[in-house]
């Protein structure tokens, strides 16, 4: 029988009956949150030690999972069940993780607890009975589909087996290969390996080699395993070359009628200068005093590329042309890329064009959108163009000048209309026909480059608003957009806190616009100055990523309402679903499948994000084939990175990042800041900041992990 309470709250009450009454309350108001003294009011609990008791329970309950702290102080039921569904992140240091399907926290995975799923498998889980305070963990009571099961590594060939040595962060264990599944490969090839199983008393997984990649070491095979490693093809189907093979070259009479000519105009393009594609071309010609036509050509690609086609298959899977240090892996075949499709000079090519008259002050007057024929009178460099702009003198000066001019008017109001004004310095290498790095450059963007840049925007732009922009009452039709979100609000907060230790400010409230100039003011500042890249670095990291959509949102950084990619479609299939869907609504055709293109759109996004790593993967090993025929050279270097486990250190000439790990730090213990990005002596005070300088002397190069390991050369 229980006690009786009395009048005031129950002075006499057991922990087990508050708890009751606790587990009622909040099962009968799953939905709410309450603070401790809404429960002390609800419950009429009005004794100082009932309320204590009743705290006390409370962080039990939160502590065993029974209910969730969702703001600080703010409590409510726990509505997940004990089995979750989500992706298993696996980790070399054996700290797996679970990140569900329906958001919430990351629960951590033990090693013996995950069933052996491998990264991004998509799994169900069970949560494990909590310890007191300790944190909730979870175990993998089922494998629903397994993410791609390849690695990339070098193989140990022994006599009786081999393993292959990964250097991946998701895999602890080697994985073994029997004798028979090696494919041919020996002791010291890189490899692409299968893993086939995983008996639940093995320690390391099994597998067999599907590729075998050449020789660790050579620069051919490390460039084919950083494109295997991120799953990028480093082949052409052999079909898909047949393919192109049959595509005929010749313009026929059927497509000189139905387009606008622009043989006799004059037109030039304008590319880096090693191009062997060449995406676009420009036209411009007086037609009255103070009106211009400028026309921006774009490669006809979709003439060539029937949708459905085998080569159109193979472009959806690529989705992007890859950029290595060293290589192009194309997004089309060679002979379309490179040949029927390149807008090369002195040859008629099929152009899909937009077309604008313009007066002195790049005021667009008018505008058309046509399938064109052009031809092109000569091929520049940006070198050549940029020497014409600062010289005034060489071949179509007048031309060059005047669109020169034109361009920057244009790039003037779109800064002044809040577009972020980003330069970044791509770090270039100059490399032996063996692939070995001889030296490293900065390449910077100048008024040439700026020049093309403008009346691509222009052109993609206007596409976009083209078919985007519509009377109130109608609907648009189903369109790619390239789309850009504002940035993240805590990210802002971060930069400014960051920049603050520099000495600048930016506005992280009010309207797009007072934020966008205030970047813009912020990058301006800076330039020039040793934190420079640092800064531009933090503040890219603000931003979120352009992606592509159906579902237009507009474009921040650009400033711009409408926007899409209309001017690469040799090497972005996004260009190309642009093209064949212009192509139908000028012709007056129905609205597309919007689920089949915003499945396009997201998967043209992940792509582009995959592309963009295995580049830079490529950029870092160069950096570190570079530097290390340098080991023991001392540098001028920046902080450019603070972590619990060392300092990222960033050389000024050559942009080459690596690590001064903890242990290095060996003259008093470090504690790590990360508010602050620093770490501070405790006994010396002394303290390495975000940016600050330091001399760094290379000590170790890890070609295998893509690492250098640098020390301080000047320890006091």
């Amino acid at each position: 029988m229980t006690k009786k309470k009395d009048k005031k709250g129950g002075k006499r009450m057991k922990k087990k009956e508050l708890t009751e009454l606790l587990v009622s309350y909040f099962r009968n108001k799953p939905g709410e949150a309450f603070t401790v003294k809404q429960l002390f009011q609800g419950l009429k609990l009005t004794t100082h030690p009932l309320k204590m008791l009743c705290r006390d329970i409370v962080e039990e309950m939160t502590e065993d999972n029974f209910l969730v702290e969702v703001e600080k102080g703010r409590f409510r039921l726990n509505d997940k069940g004990q089995v979750m569904v989500g992706t298993f992140q696996r980790k070399s240091n054996g700290k797996n993780s679970f990140v569900p399907d329906d958001g919430g926290e990351p629960i951590f995975i033990a090693e013996r607890n995950s069933a052996h799923a491998m990264n991004n498998d998509k799994v169900k889980i069970s949560l494990c009975a909590k310890r007191k305070r300790q944190k909730v963990e979870g175990q993998v009571i089922e494998i629903l589909e397994h993410a791609a099961t390849t690695f990339v590594g070098t193989l140990k060939v022994t006599k009786n087996y081999a393993f292959l040595l990964t250097e991946t962060n998701t895999l602890a264990n080697d994985i073994f290969i029997p004798k028979d599944k090696l494919k041919g490969a020996k002791d010291g090839d890189k490899a692409v390996v299968r893993i086939t199983d995983w008996p639940e008393e093995a320690k390391n997984p099994f597998g067999e080699v599907i590729d075998v990649l050449g020789k660790a070491g050579d620069n051919t095979t490390e460039m084919h395993a950083i494109l295997a490693e991120y799953g990028l093809p480093y082949t052409y189907p052999q079909s898909v070359e047949a393919a192109a093979e049959k595509i005929p070259a010749e313009i026929t009479p059927e497509d000189y009628a139905e387009r606008e000519d622009f043989r006799d105009v004059v037109t030039f393009t304008i590319d880096p200068k090693d191009a062997k594609d060449f995406d676009d071309a420009l036209s411009i010609r007086l037609l009255k005093p103070g009106l211009w036509e400028v026309g921006v050509h774009i490669a006809d690609v979709s003439h060539y590329v029937k949708e459905g086609s085998a080569i159109d298959k193979e472009a959806v899977k690529r989705a992007t042309s890859v950029y290595l240090v060293d290589r192009t892996i194309p997004m089309l075949p060679e002979r379309l890329c490179n040949f029927i499709c390149s807008l090369r000079p002195d040859e008629e090519k099929l152009a899909y064009s937009v077309i604008f008259n313009m007066d002195e002050n790049a005021v667009v007057k008018d505008y058309r959108i046509r399938h064109t024929v052009i031809k092109s009178n000569r091929r520049f460099t940006y070198e050549e163009a940029q020497q014409i702009i600062e010289t005034g003198e060489g071949d179509y000066k007048e031309e060059i000048l005047e669109l020169n001019k034109l361009a920057q008017i244009l790039r003037q109001r779109r800064l002044e209309n809040g577009a972020i004004n980003f330069d970044r310095c791509e770090v270039k290498f100059e490399i032996d026909e063996k692939g070995k790095p001889l030296s490293v450059y900065f390449k910077v963007s100048k008024e040439a480059n700026k020049l093309i840049e403008e009346f691509m925007l222009l052109a993609n732009r206007t596409v976009a608003e083209h078919i985007g922009k519509v009377p109130k009452n109608k609907k648009p039709k189903v369109f790619p957009y390239r789309i850009h979100d504002l940035p993240d609000p805590d990210k802002l907060d971060n930069l400014s806190q960051f920049i603050a230790r520099f000495g600048y400010k930016i506005r992280t409230g009010g309207s797009k616009m007072e934020v966008s100039k205030s970047i813009n003011r912020l990058l301006n500042d800076v330039e020039g100055k040793k934190e420079q890249n640092l800064v531009e670095t933090v503040s890219l990291r603000a931003m979120q990523k352009a992606k592509y959509s159906i579902y237009n949102i507009g474009h921040y950084g650009l400033a711009f309402d409408y926007y899409t990619h209309f001017t690469s479609p040799i090497r972005r299939y996004p260009d190309l679903m642009v093209h064949r869907l212009l192509t139908r609504y000028l012709a007056g055709g129905r609205t597309a499948q919007a689920d089949k293109y915003e499945s396009l759109c997201e998967h043209s996004s992940a792509m582009e994000q995959t592309a963009a790593s295995a580049e830079r993967a490529s950029v870092k090993y160069k950096q570190v084939e570079f530097m290390s025929e340098r080991i023991g050279n001392v540098y001028d270097a920046v902080i450019s990175g603070v972590t619990e486990w060392g300092l990222y250190a960033e050389i000024n000439e050559n942009k080459c990042e690596g690590m001064i790990p903890m242990r290095d730090l060996d003259d008093d213990f470090y504690e790590f800041d990360e508010k602050n990005y620093c770490l501070i002596g405790r006994r010396s005070h002394r303290k390495f900041s975000l940016g600050d300088p330091v001399k760094i002397k290379v000590a170790r190069a890890n070609l295998e992990k893509k690492q250098l390991d640098f020390t301080l050369a000047d320890k006091n």
